[in-house]
């Protein structure tokens, strides 16, 4: 299906996951960029910033490809919540969460390794949390899943039992919004469906 090579710059397996579930085929060289260096304005602005360093930083290591970086963050109450530093910030987190509302923020970067033209753009998705007691936490952290994950949980995984509901894109709190890298794979002439 794919006619131009298609690198991911994430070695996430859950990315892989939803790239392969849509035909995709391509080459993984994870991104070495420091994710603390990295600023934006806002929560879009700063997924997007993520998204486009991944795949910058790994168009600069080869000659041809389009290059997808992607990144996702979790906001409540204006805090953003990237991946846990241990449990304690883990349990931090879900207490945070625990029976309300937060966005789930995706941003995805496609670039062209032999120009350098890069576009990107980013998804929001609410998630909403079922109320949480201390024993659901420790039971979660026990499963192993939050400790690299944005806002310390996987809703594909043991997790979707954290969440009561969501508005939006599904993809988008995995990790990979399909409809948003489906749009810019389409500006370099590659079609998806």
């Amino acid at each position: 299906m794919t006619t131009r090579l298609v690198i991911l710059a994430s070695a996430s397996p859950r990315r892989l996951h939803l790239m392969k579930e849509v035909g995709l085929e391509f080459q993984v060289i994870p991104s070495g960029v420091d994710e603390a260096s990295v600023e934006g304005d806002n929560p879009a602005g700063l997924v997007t910033a993520l998204a486009r360093a991944k795949a910058e930083d790994v168009a600069s290591r080869v000659p041809e490809g389009l290059v997808v970086g992607a990144d996702t963050i979790v906001v409540v109450d204006g805090a953003i919540l990237g991946k846990p530093r241990d449990a304690q910030d883990a349990v931090r987190m879900l207490r945070m969460l625990a029976g309300r509302a937060h966005e789930v923020y995706s941003g995805v970067a496609v670039v062209d390794a032999a120009s350098g033209r890069c576009v990107s753009g980013h998804e929001v998705t609410e998630v909403r949390f079922r109320p949480l007691t201390d024993r659901n936490i420790e039971n979660y952290l026990a499963t192993g899943e939050p400790w690299d994950k944005a806002g310390a949980y996987a809703i594909q995984g043991v997790g979707s039992l954290l969440v009561s509901g969501i508005t939006g894109d599904y993809t988008c709190v995995v990790g990979l919004p399909l409809g948003v890298l489906s749009s810019l794979l389409r500006e370099f002439g590659l079609e998806l469906i």
